[in-house]
């Protein structure tokens, strides 16, 4: 049972005295901001407006204006068939879709086949750690000065803020000296600069993360955002795409990893300049393009629309909220298979061990997993994301606490072969004298029975 069923309550009603006010002024953008504080804020729901055909509200040759909390402004328009077919289409835009439940699914069911996108997604955890690295290969030639404290208090802690419901989240930062990335660039003659092709980006990674580090003693998944300054000698250093085009925003990604983006330094303008060149990097673009590969990594990424549709910019939060009920339903769901694939695996393992003592600590793990998880789908069924997507994470939990427990493990790599090996040795010098003995008063029994009874 692999499907996702979609089902929708819609209520229908007029607006009060205090929407439509909001819904007099000038913009869609200023309507979606006086909207907000009226608006039922829980998490799943959505409230649309729909306007008159003549409003001025929404530009010409737009009906539909989805805004950056949970309310969407529909222009009327044809028959009311046709209204009711646009209201589904914006809510299959703002709530989940098959796609993104095909993507939350895709690791655990063997025969589905998802798109390429899919597998770009990071899987569901309850923590992980962001760590932003500075390459500086040539510091004889480079001081390379960047302001990261202040980049990520003003252009990533708002967006982990509207993601903490999601998981936790921690950020640190370094600086890599001598750091290279691997690969050797193309010169290219006719742009007097070096190139870096599409089909060696995948070589890139390797060599870079043994540096890293942050990997080795982590317990979440870590999100590696990496900035490179060319060294002199390799400088200007260009991506190109697929089709030999140069990319941008001069960086890339990797599914499930990070980012990496190269930042080139202008060349001094006399050859006689002194070494090493001071660097200051402009932390506004850079964190543009890590914020964006951020939004990738999380399944954030703004589908195709209809051109009659206006999405709204998040802005400074980096997704709006019904993006991040996209994100919770789901996690929601991958936590739930991921809970019922560890259960499985656990029965499994204890149909296969007939001795396996399990304690109570861990049978009361076990019921609180299978409790939460029942719980999760309840709650999702009737549409309270919230409180399901909480049970999902104490199901997580319970299961693999119960499946990680020391008492179990050992006893994968005790198997009966070993108890012949290591207790034959102790037992057998103790058992010879004992068999030898029972087979003497065996043999004297015998012996006994056979003599004839004296009769006076």
């Amino acid at each position: 049972r692999t499907s996702v069923t979609s089902r929708y309550e819609m209520f229908y009603r007029s607006t009060t005295g205090q929407e439509e006010a909001a819904l007099a002024v000038a913009t869609a953008r200023e309507a979606d901001a006086a909207l907000h504080p009226l608006q039922d804020t829980t998490l799943g729901s959505l409230t649309m407006y729909v306007v008159l055909e003549t409003s001025s509200l929404l530009p010409q040759g737009i009906n539909v204006y989805v805004g950056k909390h949970r309310s969407a402004l529909v222009r009327a328009g044809g028959s009311l068939a046709a209204l009711q077919a646009r209201l589904r289409e914006v809510t299959q835009l703002m709530s989940f879709t098959a796609t993104s439940m095909a993507a939350a699914l895709s690791d655990r069911v063997p025969d589905a086949q998802p798109s390429p996108d899919a597998r770009r997604y990071l899987k569901s955890s309850l923590g992980y750690e962001i760590t932003f690295s500075l390459l500086n290969p040539d510091p004889k030639s480079h001081t390379v000065d960047w302001d990261i404290e202040g980049a990520v208090n003003r252009y990533v802690k708002p967006v982990l803020d509207k993601l903490s419901l999601v998981a936790n989240f921690s950020v640190d930062s370094q600086i890599l000296y001598y750091a290279v990335l691997g690969v050797t660039p193309r010169y290219d003659k006719e742009s007097s600069s070096f190139l870096l092709s599409a089909h060696s980006l995948p070589h890139v990674i390797n060599p870079v993360e043994a540096r890293l580090g942050s990997s080795a003693a982590s317990l979440y998944p870590v999100l590696n955002f990496l900035l490179y300054v060319p060294e002199r000698s390799h400088s200007p250093l260009y991506i190109q795409d697929k089709d030999g085009a140069p990319v941008s925003t001069n960086a890339f990604h990797s599914p499930r990893w990070g980012g990496i983006m190269v930042y080139n330094v202008e060349a001094p303008a006399s050859p006689q300049a002194s070494l090493p060149l001071h660097v200051d990097v402009d932390m506004a673009r850079v964190m543009e393009v890590f914020l964006a590969q951020l939004r990738l990594l999380f399944g954030l990424s703004r589908e195709e629309v209809p051109p009659e549709f206006l999405l709204e910019s998040p802005g400074n939060e980096g997704l709006a909220d019904w993006e991040l009920d996209h994100l919770l339903w789901a996690h929601t769901v991958e936590n739930i298979a991921t809970v019922s694939t560890t259960l499985t695996s656990l029965a499994q393992l204890l149909d296969k061990i007939g001795n396996i003592v399990i304690k109570d600590d861990v049978a009361s793990e076990v019921y609180r997993a299978v409790a939460s998880v029942q719980s999760a789908v309840t709650e999702l069924s009737l549409g309270h994301l919230h409180v399901a997507f909480q049970a999902s994470k104490e199901a997580v939990t319970s299961s693999e606490k119960a499946f990680f427990d020391p008492s179990l493990l050992h006893l994968l790599y005790f198997p009966d072969d070993q108890k012949f090996a290591i207790y034959i040795p102790l037992f057998l010098p103790m058992a010879v004298p004992i068999l030898l003995s029972l087979a003497k008063i065996v043999r004297e029994t015998r012996q006994r029975k056979k003599e004839p009874t004296k009769m006076d």
